[in-house]
C-alpha cells in the first residue's frame, strides 16, 4: 500500500520518513517530493509498506507530532490527471 505522508518538516530527510515507518513494519520504499526549480522537499512523500503495516502506521502516526509539526498521514490516492497541453485556450488569434 502506498502512503501519503504531509505537512513533513523541510528539514526531514528520507532516512528520517524511511525509520519512523519502519517502526510498524519493512518499509518497501520511502521518498520526498522534491521542488523541481530549488531542489529542496516541498514537505511531503510517500512511503510503500505492506497493507496491514501500512493500516497500523497511518493509525498511529497520521496527527502525531514530528519535527514539531503534525502529520498528515493516509492512504495514497491515485493521481488525477491535470489534462494535457499546457497551451493557450481561446483558439487561434491570427
Amino acid at each position: 500500500m502506498k502512503i501519503y505522508v504531509g505537512n513533513l518538516s523541510f528539514q526531514t530527510s528520507e532516512a528520517e520518513l524511511n525509520e519512523t515507518f519502519s517502526e510498524f513494519g519493512s518499509v518497501q520504499s520511502a521518498s520526498l517530493v522534491m521542488d523541481r526549480d530549488t531542489g529542496r522537499p516541498r514537505g511531503f512523500g510517500f512511503v510503500e509498506m505492506a497493507d496491514d503495516d501500512a493500516r497500523k502506521a497511518i493509525a498511529d502516526l497520521n496527527g502525531r507530532e514530528i519535527g514539531g509539526r503534525p502529520l498528515t498521514v493516509n492512504e495514497a490516492k491515485p493521481r488525477e490527471s491535470r489534462g494535457g497541453g499546457g497551451g493557450r485556450s481561446g483558439g487561434n488569434r491570427w
